[in-house]
Order: structure tokens, then sequence, then C-alpha cells
């Protein structure tokens, strides 16, 4: 398998569980990963949304995977993603501190991604 299409499918299959995970049950997952008993409507609302989002782009990255096309773009999308929720997140880290550690864990795989995609991105086809 090339490695571009690899990195992709690998991409939309770590996207969509930490999506389902958001959305599904969005109560469970608050209650269970961040300690928050009452999540309310609202923030459910937003970890549903978030999960859509998510599970979208992880589509387009296993459309580009599948069909061959585009698989230069999507990973540049996977470097733009991460990136912004990396920098989301320390701008957190700063401003309200530590939260949760699966969000620390989320936010060191976020960062490391980025040199990953940009190496594979670099590859030949």
């Amino acid at each position: 398998m090339n490695l571009k299409k690899g990195f992709l499918i690998l991409a939309f299959a770590m996207v969509s569980v930490i999506a389902l995970l958001y959305g599904i049950d969005p109560p469970w997952f608050a209650r269970t990963f961040l300690g928050v008993s009452d999540l309310g409507v609202n923030f459910a609302h937003i970890l549903r949304a978030v999960m859509c989002l998510y599970l979208a782009l992880g589509v387009f990255w296993l459309f580009c995977a599948l069909m061959d096309r585009h698989k230069s773009v999507a990973i540049l999308t996977t470097m733009v993603f991460a990136g912004g929720l990396v920098a989301g997140r320390l701008l957190s880290f700063a401003l309200d501190g530590l939260p949760s550690p699966l969000l620390i864990f989320y936010a060191a795989l976020e960062f490391a991604i980025i040199p990953l995609a940009w190496w594979i991105y670099k590859q030949p086809e």
C-alpha cells in the first residue's frame, strides 16, 4: 500500500473514532473522560457539531486515499486540521490551565501529526 494512501486511511480511522466518542453520547463522553456530570444541551450540541466536522474531514481523507486523487491536498489538510487543534489547545493551556489527561493526550497526538504529515507529503507518489 502506498504510504500516502495508508496515512490518509489511518487519519480517517483515528478522527472517526474520536468524533464518534464525542458525538454519539456527549453526556457519557463528558462524564467518563472530562469529569463533567451535567453537560447541558448547548455543550452536547457543540460536541455533535464537532463530531460531524471531524467525520466530514475524515470522509474527505478516505475519499482521496481510495480514489488516488488529491492525496497531497488531503495530507496538507491533515496538517491544517491538527495544527489548528493544537494551537487552540496550547492557547487554552496558557489561559485556562491543564485539562483532563485525555485532552492532553490529544494535544500530543495532534502535535506529532504535523511533522509526520509533512514528511509523508514530501514523499514521492
